[in-house]
């Protein structure tokens, strides 16, 4: 449990991370692309917001949460993947 949670943390680090870098760009990029940046922003927040509450609950009842946000952090990953290649 405790890998799973310091991965979701580690994970939503580097979101943010990403997150910042790219907004710096986005003064380079489309409009597709900057709402595809918002979008993804959103989601981090979103990601986050359900994190913070979850991080410490019971093992069992985390666990499943853990793993689901972990799939949406790296499906957000991939998005700011695609938006670095397209700048």
């Amino acid at each position: 449990m405790s890998d799973a949670k310091s991965n979701v943390a580690e994970l939503i680090t580097v979101l943010k991370q990403q997150r910042d870098e790219l907004r710096v760009k986005m003064h380079l990029a489309g409009m597709e692309t900057k709402q595809e940046y918002d979008r993804l922003s959103d989601r981090i927040n979103e990601l986050n917001k359900q994190y913070e509450p979850t991080k410490d609950a019971a093992v069992e009842t985390a666990e499943g949460v853990f793993k689901a946000l972990k799939l949406a952090g790296e499906e957000m990953l991939n998005g700011f993947h695609k938006i670095r290649k397209s700048l």
